[in-house]
């Protein structure tokens, strides 16, 4: 596999399939640091999913709106448990089966169902405007919850004159272990990543949300210099609402959120020619030459300092501002003795006495 995301350090908030995401990624050369922003907690126990089921045998839907596979599936899993399975998989065969994207239409079809529309947009909102314009007043449709419940497209169906049995099939929770996730909000907030991956709305609004009073910083961060990657329009809609520029496919598939990646990341990297070499940095290392050569944080952010102002000499002070907060002066002359020795190229970082550093550039 080639190597396009060597030296580039990549922020996963998916937990269902981190590890295949993390996988993609990894293939390509990235560094993959993984906080789970959520996590599905299955309710086939729940009164609620049990209530709702009863109510769709009572009251046997004209339309289903399947938002989910992993919703689907657990909602005829849990019916299997109480005995309701067939009569429920009878009740919904007769509805108008309309399926939020191709995830939820393989669950369909796997239960023997079939789907009568899906939206290209895989969005809620385009669902709900389908049914109005078909009209539904008088009709009865179950609506499949997407973790949290949806009250904007259920008061839209009401609205428009129809009955909405919700059946919440799962929950978003918080991570079990925070520590990653709050680990990876000082990393975007530092600027120490270089894109973040998001697989789900609701994911995008629990990191921001654990992210407290550094929300703000976080959301900088994501309008600057850490790109926000999002698997589809729907994921991306909590942080274009913030005024955060996204990146997205056109199809939500996580193959797809990485190519999105692969073609994004080096066209944000920064390239320079010092002392007889050619500079590329991405997030965790520089390209000299041709060369990835991986570099700790301190040495990272002195080069990055220089490279934004090639030639041009920064003082020790202006240079400790980059380095961790309580790093002094000495710190600074570590970070550049280090960076020397890991660019392998010793005269592109020059020493002028009695003022600072700057890159090699005559």
């Amino acid at each position: 596999m080639r190597d396009e995301l060597a030296g580039f350090t990549i922020g996963v908030t998916a937990d269902r399939r981190r590890d295949e995401l993390a996988a993609l990624l990894q293939r390509r050369g990235a560094r993959v640091v993984l906080a789970p922003a959520l996590r599905i907690v299955p309710l086939a126990d729940d009164t609620d999913l049990r209530e709702a089921t009863r109510a769709c045998l009572a009251h046997p839907p004209d339309v289903l709106m399947a938002n989910t596979g992993i919703g689907m599936r657990g909602w005829l899993e849990a019916a299997e448990g109480w005995g309701l399975a067939e009569p429920l998989r009878a009740t919904l065969a007769r509805a108008y089966v309309v399926s939020r994207g191709p995830k939820a239409t393989g669950a369909i079809r796997a239960a023997g169902l079939r789907e009568h529309w899906s939206p290209a947009s895989e969005s809620c909102d385009e669902v709900v405007e389908h049914l109005v314009r078909r009209g539904v007043a008088g009709q009865v449709v179950a609506l499949q919850l997407h973790g949290d419940r949806q009250p904007e497209c259920t008061e839209a169906l009401v609205t428009a004159g129809a009955t909405v049995i919700e059946v919440p099939v799962y929950r978003w929770a918080p991570p079990a272990d925070p520590a990653p996730l709050h680990r990876l909000i000082d990393l975007v907030a530092g600027r120490l990543v270089d894109a973040v991956t998001f697989t789900s709305a609701p994911a995008a609004e629990a990191l921001l949300r654990a992210a407290g009073d550094r929300a703000e910083t976080v959301l900088e961060a994501l309008r600057g210099d850490v790109l926000a990657g999002c698997v589809g329009t729907v994921t991306a809609e909590p942080l274009v609402r913030r005024g955060v520029p996204v990146s997205a496919p056109s199809r939500a598939r996580l193959g797809a959120l990485v190519r999105t990646i692969v073609e994004e990341l080096p066209r944000r990297t920064v390239s320079v020619k010092a002392a007889g070499h050619v500079l590329t940095l991405r997030g965790h290392a520089a390209v000299v030459d041709g060369e990835l050569r991986p570099l700790a944080p301190a040495p990272m952010a002195v080069l990055r300092a220089l490279a934004a102002s090639p030639g041009k000499v920064l003082s020790r002070t202006a240079l400790l501002r980059t380095l961790p907060r309580g790093a002094d002066e000495h710190a600074v002359e570590m970070a550049v003795a280090r960076l020397r020795v890991g660019l392998k190229a010793p005269r592109v970082v020059q020493t002028v006495v009695k003022r600072g550093y700057r890159l090699r550039v005559d």
